[in-house]
């Protein structure tokens, strides 16, 4: 054999593994998903596909003074800046279980020898193997943490939902307490009327006329209140409806739609337990701090770390092990082990102790919220049945009174204000009687709006 053709074949072998190396960092490795990320990823598909298709969002619908209630809530699920912060926390959280359920990247290493010329070329790799079983505690562990991300994210919907409807009723209801202040308005004014009338034939003094005129400066101020009042509940409406400051304000509904409870009041803690997203979020870290203790056990156990190495230049090719043979881990601080397992230990109680905290307060805020709703039904009923009615017909029966000459101004002044109180204590029921439904159907029920990304299959 030839010179050229013994110096070409370790430069042939060196090329070889180069080549090997190169196409091996090059070409990458796919790693087997867990079942925990399977479902999350399917999971992130199916809300993507409706809540940002495409890595894009979507076309948001147009918002006119004719729109539904349903629009302004789609609207705002969508364009919410919270909701869709909290949306790319749970994507990357996704993304972090492949991140922690894969083997450390493989390090390519790379030896020479010289002396007056090169003795040795060695390119290698090395690889650390991670013992069975830790890669998919902590894929387990990332999956969790991304479930109560899901769950953030499900909660940021509903407060979101409950954010519109909260500025929706108490601006629809905010037009009817003006309504009835300028119905009584001009009901003073009439009262008035007929004051300067009596005291122009001399039958009153003019007190009754001036009595009458302060309660319309009164109810004037109050007016001019009440319209002042709708800047704030029109900007809390367009903070809800994720617009900035910059862009033109949002129409405003044109007519009311009043809430429904869903599900029917016998079944509403029994859906609050099933689905409720701050529940939801405490038992999955319950699911987080189990597969941190069942990482802390493997703390326990030695890792392993191997690699190879070509020295392309020896004839015959001399393989060697980087570092020796392998390295290993010693796991030999028992109290630091000890110590990882404690903690898990106590970090999983601490998330049993808030999930059952959590289902406690659950069952509180339900009956909290449940006596609200019977009670604002017993005093509307009171109110729209007996009260109001009853009022109105005592106006009346003053108002006669007093043009008969049979009750002086005050009492028909006092008849007026407790008309005006009822009825403006019946709206402000009907406020709350709205607001609180809402409350139970989406933050203690959590059910999300129908057009809900949330509503994808989990």
């Amino acid at each position: 054999m030839n010179s050229n053709q013994s110096n070409s074949r370790p430069r042939w072998r060196q090329g070889s593994v180069l080549a090997l190396a190169a196409a091996l960092l090059l070409t990458g490795c796919k790693g087997t998903p867990t079942k925990g990320e399977k479902e999350a990823r399917q999971q992130a598909q199916a809300v993507a596909a409706t809540y940002r298709p495409r890595a894009q969002r979507p076309v948001l619908p147009a918002l006119t003074t004719n729109s539904g209630l349903e629009h302004f809530l789609a609207y705002a699920m969508l364009n919410q800046p919270q909701v869709e912060a909290a949306y790319f926390d749970w994507a990357a959280s996704v993304e972090g279980i492949t991140v922690e359920r894969s083997l450390p990247d493989p390090q390519f290493t790379f030896q020479m020898d010289i002396a007056n010329v090169v003795t040795s070329v060695m390119p290698g790799l090395m690889q650390e193997f991670v013992f069975p079983g830790k890669l998919r505690w902590r894929a387990n562990l990332a999956a969790a943490e991304s479930q109560a991300k899901y769950y953030a994210f499900e909660s940021a919907v509903l407060q979101t939902a409950l954010a519109v409807k909260r500025a929706y009723y108490q601006l629809w209801f905010l037009d009817e307490i003006i309504r009835i202040n300028r119905e009584m308005g001009d009901l003073l004014g009439e009262l008035e009327r007929s004051a300067r009338g009596r005291n122009a034939v001399g039958k009153v003094t003019l007190q009754d006329v001036y009595r009458a005129q302060i309660e319309q400066d009164r109810l004037g101020a109050e007016i001019a209140n009440l319209e002042d009042s709708r800047n704030p509940l029109r900007a809390q409406f367009k903070a809800a409806l994720g617009l900035t400051n910059e862009q033109p304000d949002p129409p405003m509904p044109g007519r009311f739609e009043a809430a429904t409870l869903e599900p029917p009041p016998e079944q509403l803690l029994a859906t609050a337990f099933a689905r409720h997203p701050r529940l939801k979020a405490m038992e999955a870290d319950v699911r987080r701090a189990q597969a941190s203790l069942a990482l802390a056990y493997k703390a326990k156990v030695p890792d392993l770390s191997v690699g190879l190495m070509v020295d392309a230049q020896a004839n015959p090719t001399l393989y060697r092990l980087p570092g020796g043979p392998a390295t290993v881990s010693l796991p030999i601080w028992r109290d630091k082990i000890a110590a990882e397992i404690a903690g898990a230990q106590a970090g999983k109680r601490a998330a049993e102790a808030r999930l059952t905290n959590e289902q406690i307060m659950l069952t509180v805020d339900f009956a909290m919220k449940s006596y609200d709703y019977r009670e604002i039904s017993r005093n509307l009923a009171l109110l729209q049945n007996q009260l109001v009615p009853k009022a109105q017909k005592s106006l009346e029966i003053a108002r006669s009174g007093y043009l008969a000459s049979q009750i002086d101004f005050f009492n028909l002044i006092d008849a007026e204000r407790t008309l005006l109180e009822f009825r403006l204590s019946e709206v402000k029921e009907r406020t709350r009687r709205e607001l609180v439904l809402a409350e139970l159907s989406l933050l203690i029920a959590g059910v999300p709006p129908a057009n809900s990304p949330t509503n994808s299959p989990r």
